[in-house]
């Protein structure tokens, strides 16, 4: 019986991934029938999505963290617009853009560029070295060079479909061919540009931890930023069509709710 609890106990971090990986499936699955309503805005999305985590994690950051008084200065408060920037709101529209354009899969595949993104940023920043001389810096590169070769693979190079069985649903509906091949590379190209944003947050919440080291004050901080950049840009862009505000029982609200759920899990 020890052994048997000790086995599950060593099995918790791996189940924990399996656990995260199938929840980001759901939230790309989810931004995807969103983009397909042509009557839902997926800026909108955005913009009631980070508005809800604020809601959320305001009063959460306030009574886990009130004992510890987090000194919130200009250059935080900087620091927060960035990572709420980088991190959020920029990133997320982009990427909510990429799986509209490209698909669930190519769009949360293209994240595997992000380590070798994040690692090139931190060499131009002086916050990495690279040292061919050791086998350390020798494997740092080759796994730069693998991480961006297979995603070029990924998005250039076209396999023989596998048709498993049929389930006879068309949730999504097809396209002409044209306008997928189109939309695949500008789909591509926007999920490069989030796995960069991503990059570009790692290393701005790394340099902010370290003089504002209050995970819940900073999270809050961080979804504010966001909900305030999202509305904003997503008034401009949908500043005629009032209506798409509205809020209903339907796919829009669910991806909203499960989103920032999910997140909040994730990262706190």
């Amino acid at each position: 019986m020890r052994r048997m609890g000790r086995m599950m106990e060593d099995l918790k971090p791996a189940l924990m991934m399996v656990i995260v990986q199938v929840g980001y499936a759901g939230v790309s699955i989810l931004y995807k029938l969103v983009s397909n309503d042509k009557g839902i805005s997926l800026t909108i999305l955005m913009a009631y999505r980070f508005l809800f985590a604020s809601l959320f994690m305001v009063p959460l950051a306030f009574f886990v963290e009130r004992k510890s008084k987090p000194k919130i200065t200009g250059k935080v408060l900087l620091q927060a617009f960035m990572c709420g920037l980088f991190g959020a709101s920029l990133q997320q529209n982009l990427f909510v853009q990429a799986v509209s354009l490209a698909g669930a899969t190519y769009a949360t595949a293209m994240y595997n560029l992000v380590p070798g993104a994040t690692f090139v940023l931190a060499l131009c920043f002086g916050l990495e070295k690279l040292n061919m001389g050791r086998a350390s810096g020798k494997a740092k590169a080759a796994g730069l060079v693998m991480g961006i070769g297979g995603a070029m693979i990924l998005t250039f190079y076209k396999g023989i479909e596998i048709h498993l069985w049929s389930t006879h649903l068309n949730i999504i509906k097809h396209m002409a061919p044209h306008t997928v091949s189109s939309n695949h590379i500008w789909g591509i190209a926007l999920a490069s540009g989030t796995c960069l944003s991503y990059s570009l947050w790692l290393i701005i919440q790394a340099k902010m931890s370290e003089k504002f080291p209050w995970a819940y004050a900073s999270a809050a901080l961080m979804s504010v930023m966001a909900a305030i950049q999202s509305i904003i840009f997503a008034l401009f862009v949908e500043r005629d069509n009032w209506s798409r505000w509205k809020l209903g029982w339907n796919t829009f609200l669910l991806t909203a709710i499960y989103t920032v759920s999910f997140h909040t899990l994730v990262y706190e």
